[in-house]
């Protein structure tokens, strides 16, 4: 699964040389790459970037894989189901890829596979390094393409669990806003810690309500204005400034709200500044952003899906496409949640 990073239209499949040793001691049979926002961008010319010296990029960063070779003492075996991590440090490296924490990059010099400097898992063969996969249970089979997108809210939850800290703090209501995949898997790590979860969403009605209502939550659709409680805890999933101020003026004092959407930016920027800090001023509200995560934050994750209902994890995957046509996963439907390419088919 190639793209010309910068160039639309060039997504499309190609014969690439088998992975060398150099690319990590594990060898790896592809099964499954879950598409995204992200991979849309970069198909779209509007983002990414490929290894020095090569004009075009393996894309793939939510990945699924079988183990065939691991090294004596890497901690694998042939015929484990792993996951790779997206993101690598900076080479150089800066103080929080040294200590470890290279999901809080203060260089931005690291590379992610399959978008920035590094290529993807959406190839039928790939390798990592060991330090770098993260084992599935086999239980979990195919629901462990799910693994990037619930390591991101991991670590969103993570840090909202580390921000609570601070002082008094009541783990209550929180509300999440969208109900794709990302806003999906806030919902769920949310119930997970006890939070009586809301979700809002433009849907009516279909299968992401019915995925929200299936873990205890309350859908609402429409406006996050309309929602009718305070809330401790706020996860923008959408990326769209209406949305997230009308959630923000949901919070609680004392509450936090977390970015993981990336606004796209107009002509102006879509943001009342002075309202938001007299906010969160008088009301010693938190504000953070998130992205990518570290190396608990995917352990985390995988504890997260382990602990969940499979059936309600395998719903979330609404579509599956072959390899040989990969570039039909781009293409938005009605129904899509998570659109997963078939690496095997």
């Amino acid at each position: 699964m190639t793209v010309v990073p910068g160039q639309k239209g060039t997504a499309g499949i190609e014969e690439v040389p088998d992975p060398g040793a150099q690319d990590g001691a594990l060898l790896v049979r592809g099964m499954a790459v879950g598409i995204c926002g992200t991979d849309r961008e970069i198909a779209e010319g509007g983002y990414g970037t490929p290894p020095s010296g090569e004009a075009r990029l393996v894309i793939g960063h939510e990945s699924l894989g079988e183990v065939l070779e691991a090294p004596a003492g890497s901690g694998f075996a042939p015929g484990d189901l792993v996951v790779g991590i997206v993101r690598r440090p900076d080479p150089v490296p800066c103080p929080a890829c040294a200590a470890g924490e290279w999901d809080m990059c203060r260089t931005d010099g690291f590379g992610e596979r399959g978008i920035v400097r590094l290529h993807g898992y959406g190839s039928e063969h790939w390798r990592v390094e060991p330090d770098f996969a993260v084992p599935i249970l086999p239980r979990l089979g195919e629901l462990g393409v799910l693994l990037e997108p619930a390591s991101v809210l991991a670590k969103a939850w993570d840090q909202v669990d580390q921000i609570s800290r601070r002082a008094f703090f009541l783990r209550g209501r929180a509300l999440v806003t969208g109900a794709g995949p990302i806003g999906l898997m806030a919902c769920l790590l949310g119930a997970q810690r006890g939070y009586e979860m809301h979700v809002v969403d433009l849907a009516r009605a279909g299968p992401k309500r019915d995925l929200v209502e299936d873990l205890g939550a309350r859908y609402h659709s429409g406006d996050a204005a309309d929602v009718d409680v305070d809330v401790d805890v706020v996860i923008e999933c959408t990326g769209l400034g209406a949305v997230g101020r009308s959630a923000g003026r949901q919070l609680a004092s004392g509450g936090i709200m977390c970015l993981t959407g990336i606004m796209n930016l107009g002509p102006t920027l879509d943001v009342d500044a002075t309202t938001l800090n007299r906010n969160m001023v008088l009301h010693n509200q938190v504000l953070f952003g998130t992205v990518n995560a570290g190396r608990r934050h995917w352990e985390q994750a995988a504890g997260a899906l382990a602990a969940a209902d499979p059936g309600w994890l395998g719903a979330l995957i609404t579509r599956r496409v072959p390899l040989t046509s990969w570039t039909d996963a781009l293409d938005r439907q009605p129904e899509d949640i998570k659109v997963v390419v078939d690496l095997t088919a």
